[in-house]
């Protein structure tokens, strides 16, 4: 019965196409069509057959994955788990940012006097960069540290026999966060600063500074997203404080954490 109920599957009403008994609905194909960011005078008919098209075709190998018995799989259902973990927090932090109450006009003015690196002050920043993979050896690590211009570091990688890439790049004020901030304006001119990404890292010298202050009504839609990103994560770190205290958490032994740490609160 059941076989036969997808095989007597239609593509109609609001079911676009049907794929071994599997519906594609318009809700679907219209959530790709959104996520696509079609161009200025696309053709939209011809857009949405080929978006049609690659879900169809993503459907079909998926179908294939299955018969394949991937889905079964441990890692699969790992990788499955968290993907639906963290699509369920990003949508429910999106809940809270959507319905939180604006902030106060005194309020924005207080946050935007408070961050002038993202609003009056707000620079692009030229740099020069050298770009390599981060040593290992403590004895790099120190030249790299004390060096004084982007040259230095260039030596003490060739030496150490590590490949680097020099490029041009510019920063943006607006996104640098307030502690790294404070430690990049004070630097001496020319002065390299470092910031590791993995196992990369980017040694950067500030060129020049080009003057990009943020006011009036743009300065405050960007201030009012700031401050409700900040409540959101904020609630969040409440959430899950109290979460922990009124959770049963039991812990196979020697997988516990440490006595004193904050996260033995649950019970």
């Amino acid at each position: 019965m059941l076989v036969a109920s997808a095989c007597n599957k239609k593509a109609e009403g609001q079911t676009v196409a049907v794929v071994n008994g599997e519906e594609i609905t318009a809700a679907e194909l219209n959530a790709e069509l959104a996520g696509a960011k079609l161009p200025e005078g696309a053709d939209k008919a011809q857009a949405r057959s080929r978006v049609l098209q690659s879900l169809i075709d993503r459907r079909l190998i998926a179908q294939q994955a299955r018969t394949d018995g991937i889905d079964k799989s441990p890692e699969f259902l790992n990788r499955q788990r968290k993907m639906n973990e963290e699509l369920l927090i990003s949508m429910y932090a999106s809940r809270q940012i959507d319905t939180a109450q604006l902030p106060a006009a005194s309020e924005i003015g207080k946050f935007e006097s408070t961050h002038p690196w993202i609003f009056d002050k707000r620079e692009k920043w030229n740099l020069d960069q050298i770009k390599f993979t981060l040593p290992t050896d403590s004895a790099t690590k120190a030249k790299i540290a004390a060096a004084k211009n982007l040259e230095e570091i260039a030596s003490a990688l060739q030496a150490a026999g590590i490949g680097f890439t020099r490029q041009k790049n510019v920063l943006d004020t607006a996104i640098i966060p307030q502690n790294i901030y404070g430690q990049l304006i004070t630097a001496a001119p020319g002065e390299p600063f470092v910031i590791p990404v993995g196992n990369q890292g980017v040694a950067s010298v500030i060129v020049s500074r080009e003057a990009a202050p943020l006011a009036g009504d743009q300065a405050k839609s960007v201030a009012v997203s700031a401050m409700r990103r900040e409540q959101t994560a904020k609630l969040m770190q409440d959430r899950i404080k109290a979460a922990r205290q009124s959770a049963k958490i039991e812990y196979k032994e020697g997988f516990a954490p440490p006595a004193g740490n904050p996260k033995t609160a649950a019970k």
